[in-house]
């Protein structure tokens, strides 16, 4: 695999021409392209985030296979969508812990597209299980949990996203003080970063760094859910 010299200029070029053509002679024609501008520099970067993990947390996996590893798949599930399109028109890269068998896990993300890029890290839209003990913990642990959304580092950086319940989940009072937490269905934080960073020949270092500053959400959040940091 080769060294990680950056994702090339013509990454999000490509993304673009593809939301235009999302159609499977076209990109039958052109996956060389894609192999060229997305498959292989998103792999090298995946294995070049393995040691910058282990930095941050022993327990999150960078792996770099072209299927069934950290980079997500191009093609979309269209099987109850109305969206009949067949391909992804963003790169989607995530470091699961070691626990978890799907994205439903603790874990970092890196979204690219032509439209924005982001950071994320925290837990989407988990399973009723683990949702349950995520609330049970916050509501034990308010200040905990105050502290580490409140941690100049992440704050700076992230803010919380997702989803959230219209009413308050069964159990807890509407007026309780963290109750627009409580009603979350994902429990995940973003952070917008500019396009230009991505050619960069050290954009896994600065992918690292900004990862690091979630620290505080995802230790609260793997005790939550008794995984370790």
């Amino acid at each position: 695999m080769s060294q990680f010299e950056g994702f090339p200029k013509a990454c999000l070029p490509f993304l673009r021409k593809l939301a235009r053509n999302n159609n499977r002679e076209w990109f039958n024609e052109n996956k060389h392209l894609y192999e060229q501008n997305i498959r292989e520099p998103a792999l090298a970067f995946i294995e070049a985030m393995g040691p910058e993990l282990e930095k941050i947390s022993p327990h999150f996996r960078a792996i770099p296979k072209k299927v069934g590893g950290s980079l997500m798949r191009v093609y979309r599930d269209t099987r109850f969508a109305k969206d009949k399109t067949p391909y992804k028109t963003n790169v989607g890269i995530q470091f699961r812990h070691a626990l978890g068998k799907d994205v439903h896990a603790p874990g970092y993300y890196l979204h690219i597209a032509a439209d924005g890029c982001f950071f994320g890290a925290g837990i989407w839209r988990p399973e009723s299980k683990v949702l349950n003990k995520i609330r049970e913990f916050i509501a034990d642990n308010p200040n905990a949990w105050q502290q580490a959304l409140t941690n100049r580092a992440f704050k700076n950086s992230f803010e919380l996203s997702g989803e959230s319940l219209i009413r308050p989940p069964r159990g807890y009072r509407a007026d309780h003080p963290l109750i627009e937490d409580l009603k979350r269905k994902d429990f995940i934080a973003l952070g917008y970063f500019e396009i230009a960073e991505l050619q960069k020949k050290t954009f896994h270092k600065f992918a690292a760094k900004s990862f690091a500053k979630a620290t505080p959400l995802m230790s609260y959040l793997c005790m939550a859910v008794d995984a370790n940091f």
